[in-house]
């Protein structure tokens, strides 16, 4: 027996026996999708609305034959754009989530100024640290420099060398990390700026999700 033929004696056997709502007996939807795949529903196919689809009756013969109600391009397109409408409803149901969580970790500007202050806490301590140290690779460094002095005309000796090129190595070393620990002190600064002009906006009673400005690095810390 052939498949559609089996689907329509499953069919009108179900029927008969009352294991189909009336609804589902009344008007029983198949099709052929583009995958080669047989569907069967009680209402139009969805995935077969760019082909024809058969309505059958409770006994498995076809009622009808429904017409393709869109082109593959226009199916495309439909599907397209249910893909941004979850999108979008995805993006919504998150900055309200966003914005709660916010609500509930910052219910005052005070509450948010200490936050600040505790992110920027340690990278203020380290910066302070790198610039003493900075300081004092300056001072040894004029220190060689005036040693070099007495060499004026003549090569430095290797010892001495070596000691420019270790004050130099570590005053590269500790200027890169000031301008880590500074880069990093701007970055949380952003944030927690980008933060409060959402939250005085949230505290004046906006709605969650409402608000537009971008809420992705209250989401990442």
């Amino acid at each position: 027996m052939n498949p559609a033929r089996a689907a329509q004696t499953a069919l009108a056997g179900l029927a008969g026996l009352g294991l189909l709502p009336a609804a589902l007996a009344a008007n029983i939807y198949t099709c052929v999708n583009a995958k080669g795949q047989r569907i069967t529903s009680d209402r139009p196919i969805a995935e077969c609305l760019d082909r024809a689809q058969e309505l059958r009756n409770s006994d498995g013969s076809v009622r009808k034959v429904v017409p393709p109600s869109m082109t593959a391009e226009e199916r495309a397109a439909h599907e397209d754009r249910l893909r941004r409408e979850m999108a979008a409803e995805a993006m919504r149901r998150d900055a309200i989530r966003l914005d709660r969580n916010l609500l509930g970790r910052y219910p005052d500007e005070a509450r948010h100024q200490r936050a600040r202050r505790a992110a920027l806490e340690p990278l203020n301590t380290a910066l302070s640290a790198t610039e003493r140290r900075l300081a004092e690779l300056e001072h040894e460094r004029r220190r060689l420099q005036d040693e070099a002095e007495f060499y004026k005309g003549r090569d430095l000796p290797r010892e001495l060398k070596i000691k420019f090129g270790n004050n130099q190595a570590a005053l590269q070393a500790q200027q890169d990390a000031a301008q880590n620990h500074q880069a990093e002190i701007n970055r949380i600064n952003a944030t927690y700026d980008q933060e409060l002009a959402r939250l005085k906006r949230l505290w004046a009673g906006a709605a969650p999700g409402s608000v537009s400005l971008p809420a992705s690095a209250s989401a990442a810390r």
